[in-house]
């Protein structure tokens, strides 16, 4: 009889993991949004990918997002169905057109990739996005990348003219246009190649609030879909004969009830091989990220209305694609054991390439020393989202690499930002807790060994982050105090932060050891 009972209740315990749409990956549990029996829940990504965009190829969707600073950049995933996703890879390496990317003279937070637009065209991925004025470069310009597989590698071309939230479209008619801008909107044609402007901008509508807008050309007619309202927003669709216009608009969603005071607002429309339309849009969570929700499309009266009744769905059918795919999500935990960096992570700055490694310790990412103020002026912090509705984010660390000065640990990182690490001062190592650049709290005992564990733990209610340490990789104690999460960085949700860096000239040429990165999203355990 107890046998039955245990049976009966591990079968509820699986169910009940099941129904918390968690799966393993690498020993933790990560949220995904198939639910295995043919629905899906929104959202589809719990974490920070903004401003999305999306196209078919064949049988394959993909997806791409703004990144901004992080390097690499532009972030590209890829699809069978429109729930299940995992990376695909990057359309920029690196930014080579101010030195402030790699960290000297300044930094660059908030440049690079904004807005990003996603089209496939006569065998060519074609990438384009916008860096804007005033973030500290001399002048916003625009971007187009262009690449056989998504894969790369992609070729990049900057061109003079600044196009404000691009939207791409390869007219059947042989022209290439981009429509762009804040409010105003105009049109732009491009060359045959799609890689220089041909001709002056035209302005096609004024004073529609309107932003992040994307182009498609279905049955003869021009729309145009974009974000109005800001965090609170709505979407809005332009519809016209003409590509220059005139132009007639409606709200085609304007819906808060899955997160009250932040609307569905702005992302990507793609139709399925059976002629179904959906669309992929973007909702602001705070510090957790602007995460995406897919959302059906119906055809009213020439207008493609999204979500169900007015109303963006939660829980839904799945996309009919003809077929069943297994249960995926984009890779989080790594156990740097790969050739290759995993396609999760992303440095904070262009990295600088000789000052880590995947091979000088194998199993190990090796991160150098730079010499650096604090941790928003240190080159090589490796980064990842941090993920909804909660999540904790453990690393193993080899210390003994250390020299005087170093300061190497794990984190949150934003504005503010918290972390606890390991201090070297003389021969003398501390454990510390430092919350917005204060040290909150001090241990100078208890790290008699080389290794050395750290958790950082954070929850959407109420954005806080909790930090503990383990010397032994099994007990943890909590440390510091609780970061409240916020967005002094605009537009960038908080990250896992893994870094590595020095007060002092004397310590650039110590080195720390992560044998590996373990994400867990199980709201079982980790909700309040």
């Amino acid at each position: 009889m107890k046998r039955v009972s245990c049976f009966v209740f591990l079968l509820l315990s699986c169910i009940g993991l099941f129904a918390q749409h968690n799966i393993k990956q690498d020993n933790t549990r990560v949220w995904t949004p198939d639910n295995g029996n043919g629905t899906f829940t929104n959202p589809l990504m719990w974490g920070d990918w903004p401003d999305p965009d999306v196209i078919r190829v064949g049988d394959e969707f993909y997806f791409i997002s703004t990144s901004m600073h992080y390097v690499p950049g532009c972030p590209i995933a890829k699809s069978k169905d429109l729930v299940n996703w995992t990376m695909a890879g990057y359309a920029i390496q690196r930014y080579n057109e101010d030195p402030r990317y790699d960290m000297k003279g300044g930094t660059l937070y908030l440049n690079g990739s904004w807005a990003a637009t996603m089209r496939y065209h006569n065998g060519l991925f074609y990438v384009g996005f916008c860096t804007p004025y005033g973030l500290g470069i001399p002048k916003g310009h625009f971007t187009m990348c262009t690449a056989k597989d998504v894969k790369g590698p992609w070729t990049r071309t900057i061109f003079p003219e600044y196009l404000y939230d691009p939207g791409l479209l390869f007219d059947d008619d042989g022209k290439i246009y981009v429509v762009h801008g804040q409010s105003t909107l105009y049109v732009t044609e491009l060359n045959a190649d799609a890689l220089s402007v041909k001709g002056p901008s035209v302005k096609i509508i004024e004073k529609t609030h309107q932003e992040g807008s994307h182009f498609y050309k279905i049955n003869g007619k021009y729309y145009i879909l974009g974000a109005a309202g800001g965090t609170q927003g709505r979407q809005v669709c332009l519809r016209s004969n003409n590509i220059y216009g005139p132009y007639e608009s409606k709200v085609v969603i304007n819906d808060d009830s899955s997160y009250p005071g932040n609307g569905l607002h702005q992302g990507g429309m793609v139709q399925l091989k059976n002629g179904d339309w959906w669309f992929i849009i973007m909702q602001d969570r705070g510090p957790i990220g602007r995460v995406p929700h897919l959302e059906p499309v119906s055809w009213v009266d020439g207008w493609p209305m999204l979500g169900k009744d007015g109303k963006g769905v939660v829980t839904f059918q799945k996309p009919n694609v003809g077929n069943t795919y297994p249960i995926e999500v984009p890779a989080t935990s790594d156990e740097f054991s790969a050739a290759n960096l995993g396609l999760q992570w992303q440095w904070n700055h262009n990295p600088d390439s000789e000052k880590w490694s995947l091979t000088e310790h194998s199993g190990y990412m090796r991160l150098k020393a730079s010499k650096a103020s604090d941790l928003m002026n240190a080159r090589n912090t490796l980064t990842q989202r941090v993920q909804g509705p909660a999540s904790e984010g453990t690393v193993e660390i080899d210390v003994r690499g250390l020299k005087d000065g170093n300061i190497a640990g794990f984190g949150v990182f934003q504005s503010p930002y918290a972390y606890v690490a390991v201090i070297q001062e003389g021969k003398i190592r501390k454990i510390v807790m430092v919350n917005n650049n204060k040290i909150i709290d001090t241990i100078e005992k208890e790290l008699k060994s080389n290794k050395i564990w750290f958790k950082a733990t954070c929850n959407h209610i109420g954005f806080k982050a909790l930090f503990s340490y383990s010397t032994d990789g099994k007990q943890f104690k909590l440390i510091g105090n609780e970061l409240k999460m916020d967005l002094g960085l605009d537009w960038t949700a908080n990250r896992f932060a893994l870094f590595n860096y020095s007060t002092k000239d004397t310590g650039v040429d110590g080195y720390v050891d992560f044998n590996w990165f373990h994400l867990n999203t199980d709201s079982q355990k980790l909700n309040p």
